[in-house]
């Protein structure tokens, strides 16, 4: 199984993206998926959560400004990042858990002015 993540750039503080994450495989619909991020010189760090049935968990600092879902006929997880801090910047990471134990590549987020 490969977990391809994408959308990621240089966005100024504020602004908004979406990261989107590709699975292959046919089990992406039945485990829980999630999204890191790793900052320079930091810990990588759990952002968010979701469950097969749709429930979210979120780091602290990021709730009400990120939300994560996913789309279980099109085997891709997102991540929508609104108003966006300098804070945020990393690299993200989504990732598969249980039967779908796996990494994706990573994708760089920047915000800066």
């Amino acid at each position: 199984v490969q977990l391809q993540a994408s959308g990621g750039g240089l966005v100024q503080p504020g602004g908004s993206l979406r990261l989107s994450c590709a699975a292959s495989g046919s089990v992406f619909s039945s485990v829980v998926m999630g999204w890191h991020r790793q900052a320079p010189g930091k810990d990588r760090e759990l952002v968010a959560t979701i469950t097969p049935g749709g429930t979210t968990n979120y780091l602290d600092s990021v709730k009400g400004r990120f939300t994560i879902s996913r789309d279980n006929a099109k085997n891709t997880l997102y991540l929508q990042m609104n108003s966006l801090k300098p804070e945020d910047t990393a690299v993200y990471y989504c990732r598969g858990y249980g039967r779908l134990n796996s990494w994706g590549q990573g994708t760089q987020v920047t915000v800066s002015s």
